[in-house]
């Protein structure tokens, strides 16, 4: 087939998967094209101009371990950067930053268009242009298979591949692999009250052709929603009447490229509304005028973000809920916010908004809306994210079914590696669950299924403390760099960072606490402020105690080593930090922390940059919770030992005498490859995956039998 154009990697839709793939892709050394509705609208943040929050900034931290862009991006434009969750474990520490929404896309586009192998396009995808095949795609083979990564392979119910796609202007464009990123765009319709209009963001047309050209090819769909607030004139505002939310004083960047954030000094505040009574009221009155409750949209909305109507009718003995005003960037006075979300008249707005002390006067910039759009069942897909029925052909982002900037943008990721791995003829990377939430994300999508926007939570993790966001470069970067995205420069300061790590552990587990050193430590404390430069940990407490606490402690200690102090709950690193400045020098001779130093001599043995401060906490992790991480370890390496037991693409389910007809049908519709996926597939019991695991010898010997017949 002649086409107009040809790429080795078509990537459609230019939001925060699509970005990221196009990247991963070009990154590889693949000739990339990223097609877009609209140029100027590049990863535009369509609801909440953040990245990051619980879980969330976890996937953004593995993004860019593996080599991605949204960590870097967010640190340029970040306005506002918190760690959140910093009472409780490690585990849980997640980061979250409030963006300028406008110099995000404007970055964004920068990058891209400053990428080698990378050409960004303005038109609409049509249709793709698919061939019968009867070669299965290399990238569904089994992980447990070394010789030969083609062998084993899933087969195809339909035996199609992709060989491009066709515009609406008529134009086609050849290419090896295509990934399909698009959003809300496929079929989207916009909600507000009584009023609906097709749109795939407000004021932005939808793609239908698309959405029934992938219907028309048998993938499985299913329709979701998803809803945004209004917008107010942060002008119009009472600030007085609200509580303000800073920033960190010294923020931990997403990347771990980024020694420090660009607007570090300049960060905005948010501000924390409450809804009142009268709030509840006007919804309780007006709640059938909203398209949710009046049976207007059918689809299922975001279980964890739900509109402020949802909230009171399913929180009806709660007298306040929690509103966020958060600005949107620096050039503009637009406010988010957040927490209310609604598809509620316009009207109803404006009267909601009223009723909230602080906002009587406030002028709705854009009104909320909810908006419909179809989705792909993502049980179609392989751990690749490439379709079982259609080779070459990637999803990412919503049309999977997730929800949210970050869950998008580690999918893409994803589906740009692998994209560009089959391109080259070369192994898939496939994560499993004990390395990265991207890998519970992928296989929880593709195992059981979703039929409501999926978002991640660290609940959702195994083994979350060995998931923390301290450590994602080293469970990640290797891969990152195997595959081609992580750079030379990039790979030595990864490892350049690893020893450093190691030789403070080690320091740690040899230095015994002589009295000297509690004298150093005592001294250092009862003259300086707390190590940390933020007040928000509630250990800091205990750093900052007064010098005879802060002895006493200590003084049975002594003779003990620094990594068995550490061991106690109430001893945080940073009470080491003097003796460990003395022991290592090296470790805190950073740029930042010499001009510390020299601005502020008597404060050298406490202030630490956010660099040194989070890789000594990621030191004292390791050393604290060591007997909770070798038991995590255990229990990761049981396992893995299950992942490694696959089950042929050959096998018959229906064959299987003792397996109910519900779990053939289940373990037939989501295909399975190894028998601790089969185990997580809703409604999938233990004695079913025995079953299957006795029969695939079984099967396996009568195939033998036919073959030497």
């Amino acid at each position: 087939m002649q086409f107009t154009e040809q790429f080795e990697v078509v990537v459609v839709g230019a939001g925060h998967a699509g970005c990221e793939a196009a990247m991963a892709a070009a990154r590889m050394g693949l000739e990339t094209a990223l097609y877009t509705l609209n140029v100027d609208l590049i990863a535009q943040m369509s609801c909440n101009p953040a990245i990051g929050g619980i879980a969330k900034g976890h996937l953004v931290r593995e993004v860019d371990a593996l080599g991605g862009i949204m960590g870097e991006i967010t640190d340029a434009v970040g306005i506002q950067f918190r760690l959140l969750n910093t009472s409780r474990g490690p585990a849980v520490w997640s980061p979250r930053a409030q963006c300028d929404k406008q110099a995000y896309r404007l970055k964004m586009r920068e990058v891209l268009e400053s990428q080698p192998n990378l050409k960004i396009k303005q038109a609409e995808v049509a249709e793709l242009i698919v061939e019968e095949s009867s070669q299965p795609s290399a990238l569904s083979s089994e992980p447990g298979d070394s010789k030969d990564f083609t062998e084993n392979r899933e087969l195809r119910t339909e035996n199609l591949r992709v060989l491009g796609v066709k515009l609406r202007d008529g134009r086609t464009v050849g290419a090896q692999a295509v990934i399909i990123t698009t959003g809300t765009f496929l079929n989207g319709l916009i909600h507000c009250g009584e009023q609906q209009y097709p749109a795939g963001r407000s004021g932005e047309p939808n793609a239908v052709l698309l959405g029934e050209a992938l219907k028309k090819l048998g993938l499985r769909g299913c329709r979701l929603k998803t809803g945004t607030p209004p917008r107010l004139d942060g002008r119009t505002i009472d600030w007085s009447r609200f509580v303000e939310q800073p920033g960190d004083a010294d923020p931990t960047p997403f990347s771990f490229r980024t020694r420090r954030v660009k607007h570090h000094d300049s960060q905005v505040a948010c501000h924390i509304a409450s809804t009142t009574p009268e709030t509840h009221r006007i919804i309780r009155e007006n709640v059938h005028r909203s398209p949710m409750y009046s049976g207007q949209i059918q689809s299922i909305g975001p279980r964890y973000c739900p509109s402020i109507e949802d909230k009171i009718v399913k929180f009806p003995d709660k007298e306040t809920h929690q509103l966020y005003l958060e600005p949107e960037g620096l050039n503009t006075h637009e406010i988010y916010v957040n927490g209310m979300s609604t598809s509620l008249p316009v009207d109803v707005q404006l009267a909601i908004l009223k009723s909230i002390p602080g906002l009587e006067n406030a002028e709705m910039l854009r009104p909320g809306y909810a908006i419909e759009y179809d989705s792909i069942d993502p049980t179609e897909l392989h751990r690749t994210l490439e379709t079982k029925k259609i080779s070459s052909l990637f999803l990412a982002g919503q049309i999977n079914g997730t929800s949210g900037y970050e869950e998008a943008a580690c999918q893409g990721l994803m589906a740009g590696i692998n994209a560009a791995l089959q391109v080259k003829e070369q192994p898939p990377l496939i994560l499993d669950r004990t390395e990265a939430y991207t890998a519970i994300l992928i296989d929880d999508l593709i195992s059981k299924g979703t039929n409501e926007p999926y978002r991640m939570f660290t609940s959702r993790a195994e083994f979350r403390l060995h998931l923390r966001i301290d450590n994602a470069d080293r469970r990640l970067t290797p891969h990152g760099r195997r595959v081609g995205l992580i750079s030379d420069n990039a790979w030595d300061d990864f490892q350049n960072k690893q020893q450093r790590l190691e030789v403070i552990k080690k320091l740690l587990e040899r230095t015994r606490l002589t009295h000297e050193m509690l004298d150093t430590i005592s001294t250092c404390h009862s003259t300086t402020a707390p190590c940390h430069s933020e007040e928000r940990r509630d250990e800091e407490s205990a750093v900052a105690g007064g010098t005879t606490d802060l002895a006493r402690d200590l003084s049975s200690a002594i003779g003990q080593t620094c990594a068995q102090l550490l061991k106690r709950p109430e001893i945080v690193i940073e009470k080491l930090t003097p003796i460990l400045r003395e022991l290592d020098p090296a470790f805190f001779a950073r740029p930042r922390e010499k001009e510390e130093i020299r601005a502020n001599p008597r404060k050298s043995g406490a202030t630490l940059s956010a660099e040194v401060r989070n890789e000594l906490k990621s030191v004292e992790t390791e050393i604290k919770y060591e007997g909770y991480l070798l038991q995590q370890q255990r229990a990761m390496d049981r396992m893995k030992k299950s992942e490694q037991r696959s089950i042929p693409g050959w096998f018959d389910y229906g064959s299987v005498s003792g397996l109910s007809r519900e779990m053939q049908e289940k373990l037939s519709h989501v295909q399975p490859r190894t028998l601790a996926q089969a185990s997580r597939i809703p409604g999938v019991t233990p004695a079913a995956v025995s079953l299957v695991n006795v029969f695939i010898e079984i099967q396996a010997m009568r195939r033998e039998q036919a073959a030497a017949i």
